[in-house]
């Protein structure tokens, strides 16, 4: 038999630790959208500067942590009027629900920057930003809103004082810094560099869009009330479905333009037009009404193309990862629109929408001039001192070999690419030479231009006909293989240098036409661009180990 037993802890000790674990693991999945922000930056950046992004992303955590443990929330808690409290110094329970909260939040609006200034700024200029806006920087705007209240600002889970501020920072940064080189041409039009990888934008926007629920739904605690607990279920269902709809809005908005503006649905727009939609709600989740997170969504997704057009061509600005209309503009916006899609203050008549306006553009105009104050004059010290950007050569050669030595995708050096081409081995080991006597007793180079993916194929037809030995080097080229058209952030570009592979296979004792015809059985598709095979002398050979030369060096 069951016996009911009354409860040892009154409800009110019950709601507290409950709403404890509640930030703790919202803390814990706002974190993990460190994942989906170097997924996403690192698929828009060129594959020579993709080590370089990941490296900010983790430096971005690791170095801002601290400095927001050791002043950053001491100086957000001196603005808002509370004295400097070093969290050191707190009751250890605050580290959790205080300072750990706080810091995930400060980190998201840090990491942002990274992305509009990537391929060009040194490492240790953005580290040291990044100290700057972990200690001082968003410190300062958070102390005049949430700590202080001075503004009277609404913004519920940082849409503004996060988002719309990471990325105000990073056009101002990246302003500061120049764009890259060959973005722009001298007659002032932009060329399109496109990233190296649309699979990792995307994932990463899909973790960046699952972490946002502890952003905004994490922001709401599970229960409230001091005298008497009360379970918090409005809230946490509003936040969660205008959090959602607005997410979805801000992809079919920025779908929709792309496809108004090309012709096309931009697989990139739709992306970053899904988390302008997150970024337009994350301000006012609490308040606004279901449709409210339609409108805002889909404006939100709308003018991101718009936006990144005229920073691009207009203000000639290169933000490589488009951080000011997913954050910025689009923070901004949602801000703004709280009067229009807030039941409470529409039921206030002309007068309390025009109040809550005027209210919420002088909160946005207070931290974008604060922002581009501080984020122009720390980026202009280091370009002052040289120390901003990367040398013209360390750009040209990708950021992963200047800044930290690594290739983040090596191709073929440092691996053996007969694991993963279809290529030949004898079953001792040893790869089998060329045997016979061909080619008028001399030595010929055949040398293809293949289809990368029709190397296997051809590796098996050159071991066929015994002549297994060869060089393989990834090329671009161009020959009657027509250019094509490709489209990167909803604008085209063309390409007239294709990739290739080029075999090298140096015979003396097979016949070298019996080698080309198996390059161009095997590497053949029908389609233009299937390649071309060379056949060419060579004067002499000489193997370095053994000093032989002529066709025994072969």
């Amino acid at each position: 038999m069951v016996v009911a037993a009354p409860l040892q802890v009154d409800a009110a000790t019950v709601a507290e630790a409950v709403n404890f674990t509640w930030i703790l693991v919202v803390s814990f999945l706002i974190f993990f959208m460190h994942a989906g922000f170097a997924m996403l930056e690192a698929g828009q950046v060129r594959s020579k500067n993709v080590a370089n992004q990941l490296t900010k992303n983790l430096l971005t955590w690791s170095v801002g942590v601290v400095a927001f443990f050791l002043v950053g929330a001491g100086v957000s808690s001196l603005v808002g009027g509370g004295g400097f409290a070093w969290t050191a110094g707190n009751d250890p329970a605050s580290w959790a629900d205080g300072w750990l909260y706080g810091a995930v939040f400060a980190m998201t609006a840090a990491t942002i920057v990274s992305g509009a200034v990537a391929g060009r700024a040194k490492l240790r200029a953005y580290v040291g930003y990044t100290v700057c806006l972990a200690a001082v920087i968003y410190p300062v705007v958070t102390g005049i809103t949430w700590a202080g209240g001075y503004l009277g600002f609404q913004d519920f889970a940082g849409g503004m004082i996060v988002h719309g501020m990471g990325g105000i920072a990073g056009l101002t940064a990246a302003a500061v810094l120049g764009p890259r080189m060959d973005r722009y041409n001298e007659d002032g039009s932009a060329n399109v560099i496109p990233g190296h990888s649309m699979t990792f934008a995307v994932l990463g926007t899909l973790v960046l869009a699952f972490g946002w629920y502890g952003f905004n739904v994490g922001t709401a605690a599970i229960f409230t009330g001091s005298e008497t607990t009360v379970f918090n279920g409005d809230v946490l269902g509003r936040v969660a479905l205008t959090t959602t709809l607005a997410m979805a809005m801000g992809a079919v908005g920025a779908g929709g333009v792309s496809l108004l503006k090309t012709g096309k649905v931009d697989t990139l727009y739709v992306a970053n037009g899904l988390l302008a939609g997150l970024v337009g709600i994350t301000a006012i989740p609490n308040v606004a009404a279901w449709w409210g997170a339609l409108v805002v969504g889909a404006l939100a997704g709308a003018q991101l193309p718009v936006v990144f057009t005229f920073v691009e061509r207009t203000l000639k600005i290169d933000d490589v990862c488009a951080v000011f209309p997913v954050h910025g503009s689009a923070g901004v916006l949602g801000a703004l629109a709280y009067p229009f899609v807030s039941p409470s203050v529409l039921s206030g008549g002309s007068g309390a929408v025009i109040d809550a306006f005027i209210t919420q553009a002088i909160g946005v105009a207070a931290i974008a001039g604060w922002t581009i104050f501080m984020t122009g004059l720390v980026f202009f010290i280091f370009k002052l001192a040289g120390q901003a950007r990367v040398a013209p050569g360390h750009e040209q050669a990708g950021l992963d070999v200047s800044e930290h030595g690594v290739d983040t995708y090596p191709e073929f050096g440092g691996r053996d690419p007969l694991a993963t081409d279809g290529g030949y081995r004898e079953t001792d080991g040893i790869v089998r030479p060329d045997g016979g006597r061909a080619n008028d007793g001399g030595i010929k180079l055949v040398m293809a231009f293949i289809r990368p993916d029709k190397l296997s194929d051809v590796k098996e037809g050159l071991a066929e006909v015994g002549a297994p030995s060869l060089s393989v080097t990834n090329v671009s080229g161009r020959g009657s293989q027509p250019a094509k058209t490709g489209q990167w952030r909803g604008e085209e570009y063309s390409v007239d240098l294709h990739q290739k592979v080029k075999v090298e296979c140096v015979v003396a004792d097979i016949p070298a036409t019996d080698v080309a015809e198996a390059i161009r059985e095997t590497g053949k598709t029908g389609d233009p661009g299937d390649g071309k095979v060379f056949i060419l002398p060579v004067e002499d050979a000489y193997q370095i180990r053994t000093g032989e030369g002529g066709r025994s060096a072969v």
